[in-house]
């Protein structure tokens, strides 16, 4: 059943740039990995993360001196990290925050290919290595998915009941829900995240284009009912599905929502006794989205 499912979303979901637009070399005097084709930015590291399936996913952190939270950033399906440079670097500064984001298997420089498990074991990989390498605890992290990113976003946010925060960028409701208005989830399909948005503890934002054309405007809307904790959601009218970036609205609402969080951390801390921050090491499920009929 599970190949069956990897099968489905390997056709309908994924499509990563070929060829991709940048590589990972080792610098002659640091050792240090970077992005060619790619301008340097000293406040930017290049990771290459081990995960579940064994594929070598790559992922970037993007630092910001004074930031209070990190975003970590699961991006569309037809984009690679060398196309979310300038949008990174834009969000750093305005949002203040740190932003850790990666490249699906299959996508970019990462290894393997994509399917909708290798997803969930490639954000699994990238949260362990933010315990781990910079010490980033759940309650400092907000998970932004963007279009099919809401697939490991969700899967990631359910199982973290002290995650900060959670920013559903044009998301799915499922993947057969793109195609076809199904009342109910069918056994074979893909980012479930209709089911597991139910499970999630921390504050969720969803913004949608009302004209979006691509996920129709009522899977945002769905996803922002079956919050357990709802934020004000932003719809932008007009928006379509690759272009939210673009209104002048979009940052703004982003940056209220940091702001909420600051104030959400200072008057509602986590438990004391709440310390220990296991890595993620098992999973129980075996640039925009587009979805077609081949």
């Amino acid at each position: 059943m599970g190949n069956v499912t990897s099968n489905v979303a390997a056709k309908f979901a994924f499509f990563p740039p070929e060829p991709p637009t940048y590589g990972v070399t080792d610098d002659e005097e640091t050792g240090k990995l970077v992005f060619s084709g790619v301008s340097p930015d000293k406040n930017m590291e290049v990771h290459q993360l081990s995960t579940k399936s064994g594929n070598r996913v790559v992922a970037t952190f993007w630092r910001h001196p004074f930031a209070r939270f990190t975003l970590l950033y699961s991006h569309g399906n037809a984009a690679d990290l060398g196309q979310m440079v300038e949008l990174f670097i834009e969000l750093r500064a305005h949002l203040r925050v740190n932003i850790m984001s990666y490249d699906y298997s299959g996508y970019g420089a990462s290894t393997g290919k994509p399917s909708e498990f290798n997803t969930y074991y490639d954000i699994e990989a990238v949260y362990n290595c933010l315990r781990s390498d910079y010490g980033i605890k759940q309650e400092e992290m907000i998970l932004y998915g963007q279009s099919v990113g809401s697939g490991p976003t969700l899967h990631m946010a359910s199982r973290l009941k002290r995650l900060r925060g959670v920013v559903l960028h044009s998301a799915i409701l499922s993947g057969i829900r793109v195609l076809y208005p199904v009342k109910m989830t069918l056994w074979f399909d893909i980012f479930k995240n209709i089911d597991k948005i139910r499970h999630v503890n921390a504050k969720v934002l969803v913004i949608h284009g009302t004209k979006d054309e691509i996920v129709d405007f009522s899977h945002g809307k769905r996803l922002w009912e079956l919050a357990k904790e709802k934020y004000d959601p932003l719809w932008v009218k007009g928006g379509g599905h690759c272009n939210l970036e673009t209104y002048p609205e979009y940052i703004k609402h982003l940056r209220k929502f940091i702001n909420a969080m600051e104030k959400l951390s200072l008057t509602n801390p986590p438990p004391k006794e709440q310390t220990n921050e296991p890595n993620i090491t098992e999973t129980k499920h075996n640039r925009c989205l587009r979805f077609r009929k081949r």
